[in-house]
């Protein structure tokens, strides 16, 4: 494997925010929102801290300094966005700023209902994959002059596979198992292989189980746009092996006639992650890489 310097960098130190900290910098900084009740959102993820302001609206503050990158970016390019996806997206309702001993940029948005899709059972899953399918490719229509490529805003979504392959190469060495690291080497030096050569579009970034809402078991909304950009679109697919399978999966790939070399990448990207979280004992990583070995065991990959 190559040995490029990691560009990706160390996992950021984040911070914790409690309510009243947040309750003090809505008075200062919204006072037409001052009397509405803050409480935090369980489950409010990793790169930011979620509160729930009042009924309708949510405060979205980043925990570490490298995810304060994106607010700006969410805050200019969501409002544009919006109006040409067929689902809900997170628009802003106001920018927050440094204070209070909170020292970053923050969000204030309206209220999404729904239930993540890693916690809400899905009634049909070939039905959720074709509704994704269709949010996808209605985001990748959407112009892309202006928008940004990847970056540290992104943690390089949209761009080569390689960024990631110091981390790779790490997690890989820690595994004892030769048969399981050959054969995720094998996939993963397909998917740094396969190239792309396409015209830059949008992509969300982190199309996971968490940031997928539902209602009723349907795809409903789709939130947490930190890492969009413009650029390779293939980060997008990973949710074909971390959420979907059999005929689900090749609905994906066939609605968005993904060729092979995207596929391949599409892999790559869920790959990666995949074998860092079952390094770090995550139970359930190991079967989204089986997974994938499964899906390209056969494969002349090239």
């Amino acid at each position: 494997m190559t040995t490029e310097p990691d560009v990706v960098g160390p996992v950021p130190q984040r911070i914790e925010v409690g309510v009243a900290q947040v309750r003090r910098l809505v008075t200062t900084q919204f006072p037409q929102w001052s009397e509405l009740a803050v409480r935090p959102v369980p489950a409010a993820g990793w790169d930011n801290r979620t509160f729930r302001l009042g009924e309708s609206m949510l405060v979205r503050l980043p925990s570490a300094a490298e995810y304060a990158h994106a607010v700006a970016k969410e805050q200019r390019w969501l409002p544009a966005l919006a109006p040409h996806l067929p689902l809900p997206v997170p628009v802003p309702l106001g920018l927050g700023e440094p204070g209070e001993d909170y020292p970053w940029p923050w969000s204030v948005y309206r209220w999404i209902d729904g239930e993540p899709a890693s916690r809400a059972p899905i009634a049909d899953l070939d039905a959720f994959a074709d509704t994704l399918a269709g949010f996808l490719l209605a985001l990748q229509r959407a112009d892309p002059a202006g928008g940004p490529g990847p970056g540290l805003h992104n943690w390089f979504r949209g761009g080569p596979l390689r960024n990631y392959d110091p981390l790779m190469t790490r997690a890989l060495a820690t595994l004892d198992d030769t048969a399981l690291r050959d054969d995720i080497t094998r996939v993963w030096r397909a998917a740094l292989a396969a190239g792309w050569a396409g015209r830059p579009v949008w992509f969300h970034g982190d199309i996971a189980p968490g940031n997928l809402l539902t209602t009723d078991g349907r795809l409903s909304a789709v939130i947490d746009f930190g890492t969009c950009g413009v650029g390779d679109p293939s980060c997008d697919l990973a949710i074909a092996w971390t959420l979907l399978t059999g005929p689900s999966r090749a609905i994906l790939r066939d609605r968005l006639a993904a060729d092979p070399a995207m596929w391949l990448r599409g892999a790559g990207w869920a790959l990666w992650k995949a074998v860092v979280l079952h390094t770090g004992g995550e139970p359930d990583a190991k079967r989204v890489i089986d997974q994938i070995i499964e899906e390209f065991a056969h494969a002349p990959l090239r």
